[in-house]
């Protein structure tokens, strides 16, 4: 892997704007000059979903843009394709958001072998948790991959635990339930932060829900970032091919927000 694909890059600059998207929605072609596009107008760091039939941590917006991807013959291997195409292009960090049936399908010894290769900095896997963790985690560091630590309001007692063994960036999880848009956030969640704070100087991103400037901006004054994807996903739906530019437009807002 390339040097400039060190997670930890995206964060050194100050605050971090993390934009989601789904690979293959509306096709790879699309998600190919997106990923150029975001990282243009100031993306730190992207997250790609790979397309997956069951994808039980997204609301319906995510979820319908997994089946739009699925319907058009994304297959993870296209997508390893596409991600190879586009790493001469940007500079930035990109890191796999999917779960792990998808790897245990694929192979996880070859998914990450594969995802080293064509320069993924690291992956996220929402259905894993902390405890089943050692399986994905020991064959992602073989690879040089960080495996993304989740932290939810509801984590409790188990926020320092996971925390002091957080590698990449810490995942924060702003609210209860699935993705997509919210009015308003869980009230702990700049405790939650403070003891991620305490139990590791990885850097701590917020998502699930944020979608405005102001959020944004709200989310990242607590933490080290913003992460938006139901808001962009939208986007995707609403304009199909002819996306990118109202996507860029929007990822330079909420860069400048933060």
């Amino acid at each position: 892997m390339s040097e400039k694909n060190i997670i930890a890059e995206a964060f050194v600059k100050g605050k971090a704007f993390i934009p989601f998207v789904t690979c293959g929605d509306p096709n790879l072609d699309v998600t190919e000059q997106l990923i150029c596009a975001m990282a243009d107008v100031g993306a730190d760091l992207i997250e790609l979903g790979i397309p997956f039939s069951d994808p039980t941590a997204e609301g319906p917006v995510i979820q319908a843009a997994n089946e739009r991807a699925l319907a058009t013959g994304v297959t993870t291997d296209k997508v390893f394709d596409m991600v190879a195409r586009v790493q001469g292009k940007i500079s930035i960090p990109l890191v796999f958001m999917t779960y792990a049936n998808v790897l245990f399908s694929y192979g996880l010894d070859r998914f990450c072998k594969r995802a080293a290769q064509v320069g993924i900095a690291g992956v996220i896997l929402p259905d894993v948790p902390y405890e089943e963790k050692a399986e994905f985690e020991t064959v992602c560091n073989e690879y040089g991959l960080e495996l993304v630590s989740l932290i939810a309001p509801n984590s409790s007692d188990r926020v320092a635990m996971i925390a002091k063994e957080a590698k990449g960036f810490v995942y924060c999880v702003s609210s209860l339930g699935v993705t997509g848009e919210r009015s308003s956030f869980e009230q702990n969640l700049a405790d939650m932060i403070a003891t991620i704070r305490d139990n590791t100087t990885t850097p701590c991103a917020i998502g699930f829900g944020i979608s405005t400037p102001e959020q944004a901006k709200a989310m990242a004054g607590i933490s080290d970032g913003a992460i938006v994807g139901s808001a962009i996903v939208k986007l995707c739906a609403q304009h199909g091919a002819d996306c990118v530019p109202y996507i860029a437009e929007y990822v330079k807002a909420m860069k400048q927000a933060l």
